[in-house]
């Protein structure tokens, strides 16, 4: 085999001299590369589906805050469903296949999914805050339908934002990018901490205490998503933000792994609503014992 031959075999496009060069993995690796991320994708989707399921099925969780967690599942299983598959390919094969259009609507997806679930992390911690230090107000302008428009407008913004952003090339722009990833890992910190201390603060105008202990756990449990949400992102975007003051000298592959940790916390809320949040718990065995175990089911719950 010529020397030209074998470099053809190592380019994403071998009909073209320009194309850039193939990802050179191992069988192995690239079997145990397509199965770790194929699960971690199937965690995602259906991870978030139980979440939206359950708020959707059981009336004692359509609460304005629930609503908010909802439609942040709505984003993280459309992450897992519209953008994690095609990446997990170009990730693994180093290649692009589908072409300059298609590339654009993909990032554009995965910039709106992402910048979808910091807003609506913000949107948490506001309202986590706003019913604990304010309860009487809280109640009397938050409802399901002042959320819904919250959450209404969080889509269309995202859409618009990072589409436009896409399109327009300005996300080719090192600098800019790192200043949204700064930007948005200061807002999301912020809210993080905010939401830790609101933990601490004592309830007011509850009805009983074990009402206002179930606030302060249900504040712990998303102070923890949040956190999480942190620690995901955090590497990638230092990442961004430091690399081009460096000359882009982090690899590829590094950047692909640290984007895929960050996908991660797209599969990590599903299971802290499932071990620490009781509410959703007892939602997920109940639609468990339905549907696989085959039970009676119940549009109803008991909480203590």
């Amino acid at each position: 085999m010529s020397f030209n031959e074998t470099e053809n075999i190592l380019l994403c496009y071998p009909l073209h001299p320009n194309s850039c060069p193939r990802a050179y993995r191992l069988t192995g690796v690239k079997v145990a590369l397509y199965a770790f991320i194929s699960l971690m994708i199937l965690m995602t989707v259906f991870g978030n589906l139980l979440i939206i399921i359950s708020i959707s099925y059981f009336k004692q969780l359509q609460s304005p805050t629930h609503l908010i967690v909802q439609s942040l599942a709505v984003c993280d299983c459309l992450l897992g469903s519209l953008v994690m598959p095609y990446s997990m390919v170009r990730s693994v094969e180093g290649c692009w296949f589908l072409g300059d259009v298609i590339c654009k609507v993909h990032s554009s997806f995965d910039t709106t999914l992402c910048f979808s679930s910091l807003i609506h992390l913000s949107l948490i911690s506001i309202d986590r805050y706003w019913a604990i230090c304010d309860p009487l107000r809280y109640k009397m302008r938050i409802n399901n339908k002042t959320v819904t428009v919250f959450i209404t407008f969080t889509w269309i913004f995202s859409f618009v934002y990072s589409f436009s952003v896409v399109f327009s090339g300005v996300n080719a722009v090192g600098t800019i990018m790192s200043s949204l990833y700064i930007i948005i890992f200061n807002v999301v910190k912020k809210h993080a901490k905010v939401l830790s201390v609101k933990v601490s603060v004592t309830t007011t105008g509850v009805n009983s205490q074990s009402s206002a202990h179930r606030e302060r756990k249900a504040a712990k449990t998303l102070a923890l998503v949040m956190g999480v949400f942190l620690i995901c992102w955090l590497p990638l975007a230092l990442a961004t933000a430091v690399d081009p003051f460096l000359n882009f000298v982090i690899p590829a592959d590094v950047y692909e792994a640290l984007a895929w940790f960050a996908y991660f916390n797209s599969a990590c809320n599903p299971l802290i609503y499932g071990f620490f949040y009781p509410r959703f718990q007892k939602a997920f065995k109940t639609l468990i014992f339905t549907y696989i175990c085959g039970f009676n089911h119940s549009h109803t719950l008991t909480f203590e």
